[in-house]
């Protein structure tokens, strides 16, 4: 697939800023409220994650192997082949910081913004590689995390995990990220085929390497859970054995937003409240043995589940 002139111009639209070919970055609403004192991002909450220098990166923009019901994503925009140019890591940071600077510009003369964060903010030391697309399929992930780490930058990384020997690529060369995250959507391979549309024979089995693998990687680990009302919420018996394949250090139950082009797919109605999210958070500990609730962030919400509250915080040797 190639990015034309008409996609630069969609994504543009919707906020994003090309860093290279296939590559991009996005504001992200918590780094404008942050600098505007107005809340933080449950990253910062949980793990404590500067929102107001966080950069929301993609450097695989429109690869991923999914269709996923609940992304915000033009699916026709997305293609799991491997035709496109991938962008060198240096210049994927670089002209992230250079994009950033030129988006927040604004706020130098916001009366409303906090000053000493405007000014921090010119300087991102998170870098959050979720945005869309699959990072994994980018070939030279393992680059771009090992020079963030040089920068003294943290970095999360966020993966559908149907790529286990790219992780464990990543393990080999000493480029895990700081906090690798795998998205847990599904209780069971029906419902992983329902919600991802991925057609792949193996995919299931790869996913569950992925499950398996996480469990014996040395760095923070987290599993993500996009639950939508009347899809993918209950199955908490189901949800736990997966969990039990990872054992990772953290869980996080987020409710479905209805933004974007999945609005086309899943509408407003399809998104569970924090109650319901605190009901599946508390059944799904009855099957997790030693983990407990450590926090929640009502509005994106989410409930964090983990084994150690004292480990939430991210320390500087973890980077």
């Amino acid at each position: 697939m190639k990015i034309d002139n008409k996609m630069v111009k969609e994504f543009e639209k919707q906020g994003y800023r090309f860093t290279g070919k296939n590559s991009a970055v996005k504001i992200c609403n918590w780094t404008r409220k942050s600098l505007r004192n107005e809340g933080v991002c449950y990253k910062q909450k949980f793990y404590g994650i500067n929102s107001h220098r966080c950069a929301q990166i993609s450097c695989s923009l429109v690869n991923c192997q999914n269709r996923c019901l609940h992304c915000w994503r033009n699916l026709d925009y997305t293609s799991d082949c491997a035709e496109i140019i991938f962008d060198k890591p240096l210049d994927i940071i670089n002209n992230t910081i250079r994009e950033q600077q030129k988006i927040l510009k604004g706020f130098g003369g916001n009366k409303k913004a906090d000053k000493k964060k405007y000014k921090e903010a010119m300087q991102p030391l998170h870098f959050a590689i979720s945005l869309v697309g699959e990072p994994t399929l980018y070939p030279r992930l393992a680059e771009l995390i090992v020079e963030l780490r040089k920068q003294k930058k943290t970095s999360f990384l966020v993966t559908n995990g149907l790529l286990p020997e790219a992780l464990k690529k990543l393990e080999k060369q000493k480029a895990l990220p700081s906090q690798l995250y795998l998205s847990l959507n599904y209780p069971n391979e029906n419902l992983f085929r329902k919600i991802t549309q991925n057609k792949s024979r193996n995919a299931w089995k790869k996913f569950n390497e992925s499950l398996s693998l996480m469990k014996k990687l040395k760095t923070r680990r987290v599993l993500r859970m996009t639950l939508v009302r009347n899809l993918n919420l209950g199955f908490e018996e189901e949800y736990a054995e997966l969990i039990k394949k990872a054992m990772p250090d953290f869980v996080e139950c987020k409710g479905y937003v209805s933004v974007g082009f999945a609005r086309k797919r899943l509408g407003y109605e399809r998104m569970p409240d924090l109650e319901e999210i605190r009901k599946f958070s508390t059944n799904l500990l009855k099957y997790l043995k030693g983990y407990k609730k450590l926090g929640e962030h009502d509005y994106s919400k989410i409930v964090l589940l983990g084994r150690d509250k004292r480990k939430m915080k991210i320390r500087p040797e973890e980077i």
